[in-house]
């Protein structure tokens, strides 16, 4: 398998705050990986730096994506070579519908014209496998959809768009057993040799259904440890006491923001 994305010594900060403080992670073409860890580990941060969100700024270290350096490179063009990013909290766009929305936003990226007739019949497969009503397609993107509607819209945008790494924020936060089982086959259907998902997640819900190759655990802006699913189920089983204990008590407090 093909090398797909390489962070290198990888540190940002927010408002001066240094959150990453020196990440290092490689995923490979048809790999799933998670990364775990308490609030306030800089898990977000990490998929945002990747994705080249403005408001983050890289001190340190380098990014790469299919071997080329992307380190500086804007959300546009991070997208248009293949990364796709779903957010914890999905924006309303009034006046744009979702049909409208995905036909221009497959233009940008791949720059072909998008036939309406063939895009329309794979938009409305899309949208039933992951049991979304075709009526949504000619909704404002977002407005008024229910917590899982929107997380679904996302797995939606994902099918369409195609990208080559997929970067999933709490994809699976807030849904309910039946959504959960819903994103994760519209998730597991998209996975392929070709591409890869990295998934940010607080709960292990959805990997019950999408089983990772790898699972990192994130703990004060860097990765800590890396297992297989096994680690995921310590974690479910015991929360991060043994890293608490490790950094002492007063300490992880104050990174995990409780005091």
């Amino acid at each position: 398998m093909s090398e797909m994305l390489k962070i290198t010594g990888l540190k940002s900060t927010v408002n001066e705050k240094e959150i990453l403080k020196g990440v290092n992670l490689e995923i490979r073409a048809g790999e799933v990986h998670v990364i775990m860890g308490p609030n306030g580990a800089g898990k977000s941060t990490l998929a945002n730096v990747i994705m080249g969100n403005s408001k983050y700024e890289v001190t340190e270290g380098s990014i790469f994506f299919e071997g080329e350096e992307i380190t500086d490179e804007a959300v546009n063009e991070r997208a248009k070579k293949g990364i796709f990013m779903s957010f914890q909290a999905p924006q309303e766009i009034p006046g744009i519908t979702v049909e409208n929305f995905l036909r221009t936003a497959k233009s940008q990226i791949t720059g072909e014209q998008v036939k309406a007739i063939q895009f329309k019949k794979e938009m409305t497969q899309v949208m039933k496998d992951l049991d979304i009503d075709r009526s949504y397609a000619q909704r404002y993107l977002n407005m008024g959809y229910s917590g899982g509607e929107k997380k679904k819209n996302e797995i939606l945008q994902m099918r369409i768009l195609n990208p080559k790494l997929a970067i999933l924020d709490e994809t699976d936060s807030g849904l309910d057993v039946d959504a959960v089982k819903i994103v994760s086959k519209g998730v597991t259907e998209f996975k392929n040799e070709k591409n890869a998902i990295l998934l940010i997640t607080h709960h292990n819900s959805i990997l019950d259904y999408l089983v990772p190759d790898v699972v990192h655990v994130m703990v004060d802006g860097r990765i800590v440890d890396t297992g297989d699913i096994s680690l995921a189920r310590e974690i479910e089983k015991n929360g991060y006491i043994k890293y608490r204990e490790a950094k002492g008590d007063a300490e992880w407090k104050k990174e995990i923001k409780l005091i």
